[in-house]
Formats: structure tokens, C-alpha cells, sequence
């Protein structure tokens, strides 16, 4: 996430104090990524050390305004013209988590998976909740608020963020499962035996998980249409958490 750059877009609209740039940016996300003030500040000292923004006097309350510059409008049309670099991906936690499980001392790796499934799967289903509040503010009748539709659209790609992993979950279980019937009898290489009785060569399948079902459901909810939500306009509504 590039706090940088998002500050950037916020002041693009006009000068903006630390407090109401953090509260701006909260409300355009849904708290999602919540920043404080310090992290603003910070953020803005070295904007204003590159030239992309500057202090421009005081509001009436006495708060330091900022403006973005001309430098400052380049590098935000860059960001906004560049693709996300995937080549160097992130850490993942999880991918870690399983990863250093194959074959740890005392771990059933099918445990780690089957709990992480459930944990996942209870996020889908409060994203796609939040999300059917998101679709009924910008489906309605008053105007079509642009911090509704930024949220919107975090709430979709959070909704297929943990669809996509409830679905790596199922594939890794799947996969330690014929592994393992592919070893044979005996503990396989790194891969333990699956639970209860082994399964024969040719049954290596497991059994559909409530995944697969939550999974395909919440798909089907996420694909609604957001047809109508182009024109916006600022605000900064509550929201439920």
C-alpha cells in the first residue's frame, strides 16, 4: 500500500491538513488500512523534502494546510499510468505458515490448513455482509457518494482476495492427499499420512469441504453489478465494521 501516493491523490482535490488527510483517507477505504496521524506526518516531511508538496499558510482553526505541487501532480499520474509490480511479491504469512509446516516436528500441516479454511471463510462472509450495505448506499436513490464506491470496490477485492485463498486451501489439502497415497504405506517425504484409515491408491480425492460451497456462493455475490455508481460525489460516510 502506498500511504504516499494516496495522500497525494487526496490533495490533488485541494489543501488538506494531517487529521483530515487521515480521516479522508479512512473514510475512502473503510478504516481498512487505517493509518495515524504520525504516519500522515511523517508521510508528508518527506513530501515536502521531494518537492510534491508544500505548506501553504493555515486554516481558521490554526491547522498547517498542504498543497500537492506540480512535481507532486507528475509522480501521482505515474502511479495512477504504472502497473503494480508483481515480480518481487509481497511476504505472505500464511504461504510462510504452511510452507515451514511440511514435516515440522509434531504439526499435522491438514490441521494448520482445516483452521485457517474456517478463519477464511468467516472473512468471505463478513466482506460479502459489509458489501451488501456498500451496493445498498450506492444503489439508492441520493446522490452516488464517491467514498461509497471507493469502499465498494475495497470490499470486492477483499471478497476475492479470501476466495481465491479459501480455494489455495483446498488445492494444498488436495495436493498433501495424493502425495501421500502417492508414497505409499509409511510416512512420505515430509507429507503425513491423511487422517484415519489411509485411503486406497485409487480413492486419493478428499472430500468436498464447505469451502468450495461458501467459496462459489460469495463468487456469485461478488459479481454484482455496480452498474450506475459513476457519478459521485464527496462525502465521508460512517461505516460499519
Amino acid at each position: 500500500m502506498s500511504i504516499r501516493h494516496g495522500l497525494l491523490a487526496l490533495l490533488e482535490r485541494g489543501p488538506r491538513y494531517g487529521s483530515q488527510l487521515r480521516t479522508e483517507f479512512e473514510s475512502r477505504t473503510g478504516a481498512t488500512w487505517p493509518l495515524n496521524v504520525g504516519q500522515v506526518y511523517t508521510t508528508l516531511n518527506r513530501l515536502e523534502r521531494d518537492g510534491m508538496v508544500v505548506q501553504d499558510g493555515e486554516d481558521s482553526a490554526g491547522h498547517a494546510l498542504y498543497v500537492i505541487t506540480d512535481a507532486g501532480c507528475s509522480e501521482l499520474k505515474s502511479w495512477f499510468e504504472t502497473p503494480v509490480d508483481r515480480s518481487s511479491p509481497p511476504r505472505d504469512e500464511l504461504a510462510i505458515k504452511l510452507a515451514m509446516a511440511v514435516g515440522a516436528s509434531g504439526v499435522d500441516i491438514r490441521d494448520v490448513i482445516q483452521s485457517q479454511r474456517r478463519h477464511t471463510v468467516k472473512a468471505m462472509q463478513d466482506y460479502t455482509r459489509l458489501k451488501a450495505q456498500a451496493l445498498a448506499a450506492v444503489e439508492g436513490k441520493g446522490p452516488k457518494e464517491r467514498d461509497d464506491v471507493a469502499w465498494l470496490l475495497v470490499l470486492e477485492q477483499l471478497i476475492f482476495q479470501t476466495e481465491a485463498e479459501a480455494r489455495w486451501l483446498d488445492h494444498c489439502e488436495a495436493r498433501l492427499i495424493r502425495l501421500s497415497a502417492a508414497a505409499g504405506p509409511g510416512p512420505g517425504p515430509g507429507v503425513p499420512p491423511p487422517h484415519g484409515t489411509p485411503p486406497a491408491h485409487g480413492a486419493s480425492q478428499p472430500r468436498q469441504s464447505s469451502t468450495t460451497s461458501a467459496a462459489s456462493t460469495t463468487s456469485a455475490a461478488s459479481t454484482t453489478s455496480t452498474t450506475g455508481a459513476g457519478a459521485v460525489s464527496p462525502a465521508h460516510p460512517a461505516r460499519s465494521s
